[in-house]
Order: structure tokens, then C-alpha cells, then sequence
């Protein structure tokens, strides 16, 4: 059927886009309400967007639903969201004479960096573990962690690259040292 009239298709509600209101990717146009993750329905930008096929993502659901799957991958033991269908931990029995101060000082974890009180409003989950969001850092580097680029081993939080190169394999390859970089740096 002949196009009259207007722009093309939006990709989301295939009502027509106005050149004003276009936003275009992967060579389909999208009216600016209707760039969407689809998904969590989080509003998306050229920064922000992956696009799989004719869907539209943001990076961190495409990551989920695309990306490589296991430990150190969004995944497993590094992953900062919890499974689906997994049981809630068990919380601590109180004295039913407490205050209600003292049942919430009962409920509050410890950092493992720092060993302090770890309060929801800044709590990160990292390896099974809550972490203060300053301390959710490479134990190596010290580089600022996200769910996309932490890894764990023995209870303490490393980036992608610091774990590879201390504990992924080694040789040519694998990202260690050449024995040509190895001389340079003596």
C-alpha cells in the first residue's frame, strides 16, 4: 500500500514518523516516545541502544538476553541481580522484647572490603555478597565495578581484565605478556 502522506513506519506502533520526531536505527525509524527498550521499557538514545534483528534493547537487557552466559559473564557467581526463582535468605530471629531499633541493626550485612554496616540504599550484591558501593571496586586495580565487568574468586571482586590476567590461562593469546613485552618492562 502506497505510503501518502507522511514519513515512514515507526518500528514500535507502525503509526507514520514525521521527519521532526524521527529518530532512525538499523534502518527503521521510531517516533522519539516510541525508542524503547523492549524489555524493561527504558528510554533509549544512540549510546544507550542494541539493536537484535528488528528489536530494540537497552545495553543492559540485550546483555541478558544475548550476551555470553556463565561466571564473570552477567551470570553465575559475579552477577549483581538475583536469579529468578530463588529462595529468599532466611532472615534472623529477634527476641520478641527488642526494640525496633535493635531488630534493624539485626538485619544489617557487612561489607567484605571494609567490614562496616552495609544499609539498602547503598547496597550492591556482588558474588553473593553485599558490597558499599565505594568499595564495589577490582581488588587489583581499583577500578569502579559494574554487573557487565565483574568477576569473583575466593570471595574478593575483580575486573574482567585483572582476572584474566591473574587467573585465565596464559601464553601467547591469552592476553598475559609477550616475552618481547616481558623485557621491555625489566
Amino acid at each position: 500500500m502506497p505510503n501518502w502522506g507522511g514519513g515512514a513506519k515507526c518500528g514500535a506502533c507502525e503509526k507514520t514518523v514525521y521527519h521532526a520526531e524521527e529518530i532512525q536505527c538499523n534502518g527503521r525509524s521510531f517516533h522519539k516516545s516510541c525508542f524503547l527498550c523492549m524489555a524493561c521499557r527504558k528510554a533509549l538514545d544512540s549510546t544507550t541502544v542494541a539493536a537484535h534483528e528488528s528489536e530494540i534493547y537497552c545495553k543492559t537487557c540485550y546483555g541478558r538476553k544475548y550476551g555470553p552466559k556463565g561466571v564473570g559473564f552477567g551470570q553465575g557467581a559475579g552477577c549483581l541481580i538475583k536469579p529468578q526463582g530463588s529462595p529468599k535468605p532466611a532472615r534472623p530471629s529477634t527476641p520478641t522484647n527488642a526494640s525496633k531499633f535493635a531488630k534493624k541493626m539485626v538485619d544489617v550485612d557487612k561489607c567484605p572490603r571494609c567490614g562496616k554496616s552495609v544499609y539498602a540504599a547503598e547496597k550492591i550484591m556482588g558474588g553473593g555478597k553485599p558490597w558499599h558501593k565505594s568499595c564495589f571496586r577490582c581488588a587489583i586495580c581499583g577500578k569502579s565495578l559494574e554487573s557487565t565487568n565483574v568477576t569473583d574468586k575466593d570471595g574478593e571482586l575483580y575486573c574482567k581484565v585483572c582476572y584474566a590476567k591473574n587467573f585465565g590461562p596464559k601464553g601467547i593469546g591469552f592476553g598475559g605478556l609477550t616475552q618481547v613485552e616481558k623485557k621491555e618492562c625489566e
